[in-house]
């Protein structure tokens, strides 16, 4: 019989994943599922609960939060994979954007994705490697990696004290309009192919959603063994706006000034100006120079349902 350890971090989704645990309780013991459910206290406490709950012998490892969460406890468990020990991931839905589950295809909802752990069907992913920046000895994510305007985007999501979800991204996508719309020069080399150009924002993918609801990489798949790339240049202040409409449509691909790709291994060098980078919404770079991907194929077991 399987065995699972629920990681709530209870101030995810503005207090949701606390509101959430009673219901999270209620229908694990309606599966008759045996858990241990513990709450994190502080960032960076999910990684190592994941990794301890691993080598105690866990089968699955479930992320009760947003896609910070997810992204401390896919580090935990990558962690504890190198001392051999191999749990799956679980995810159910209590944060803001929950970008990460979308893209593995787990359902929005606390009921649905109780059912699909209980049904316990488990799927192989890529999970991606970024160094550089603030995290200089690395860090694995399950997303994907966003740079200048989406990052600068999610830092201002987080100042919010009334809004969540989706809306607290558009606000927020709205207001950096007006603070950061001069693209820095960079370099880009991915796959065989570099580019030296002002980018306005460059999103490095292995899901295919941002913010809740912007669609960086419609096409992309997490188990191909590849990112999906977008790279948008500099355009003007106005036209950003419509920019914003493009991405939320996921039709950005046939604007001009979309460049998109896929590649294993992507290096972004800023020539002039710096890096505001997050991975899977948490800030990795502020003002370094330097990031560098690479993609690790099928790494990582998610319990997603069948359909997905």
């Amino acid at each position: 019989m399987n065995r699972y350890k629920v990681i709530v971090n209870p101030i995810s989704g503005r207090g949701n994943g606390e509101q959430s645990i009673p219901l999270i309780k209620s229908l694990l013991e309606q599966h008759g599922l045996s858990y241990d459910l513990v709450r994190t206290e502080r960032p960076g406490h999910a990684i190592a609960l994941a990794q301890q709950a691993a080598v105690d012998g866990y089968d699955v490892i479930v992320a009760a939060g947003g896609d910070g969460t997810a992204n401390e406890v896919l580090n935990g468990l990558m962690q504890a994979k190198q001392t051999g020990a191999d749990a799956a991931m679980g995810i159910l839905c209590v944060g803001r954007g929950n970008d990460f589950a979308f893209g593995v295809g787990v359902p929005p909802t606390v009921e649905a994705g109780c059912d699909a752990l209980a049904a316990d069907h488990r799927r192989l992913i890529d999970v991606g490697w970024v160094e550089g920046g603030l995290v200089p000895q690395g860090r694995y994510f399950g997303n994907g990696v966003g740079v200048g305007f989406d990052a600068v985007v999610g830092f201002e999501a987080l100042k919010m004290k009334r809004l969540s979800g989706f809306a607290s991204y558009i606000v927020a996508a709205l207001k950096t309009v007006f603070l950061y719309y001069r693209a820095p020069l960079l370099r880009i080399e991915y796959g065989a192919f570099t580019v030296t150009q002002p980018f306005l924002m460059v999103s490095v993918m292995n899901g295919r959603r941002m913010g809740g609801g912007f669609m960086m990489a419609p096409d992309s798949s997490p188990d191909d063994g590849l990112f999906d790339l977008c790279l948008a240049a500099h355009v003007s202040r106005a036209a950003i706006f419509p920019f914003i409409l493009r991405f939320m449509k996921g039709t950005q691909a046939t604007h001009n000034a979309i460049t998109t790709g896929r590649a294993e291994h992507v290096t972004v060098r800023a020539v002039e100006g710096v890096l505001p980078a997050h991975a899977d919404g948490e800030t990795i770079s502020i003002e370094s120079r330097e990031l560098a991907m690479h993609i690790l194929p099928r790494q990582l077991k998610v319990v997603s349902p069948e359909t997905a």
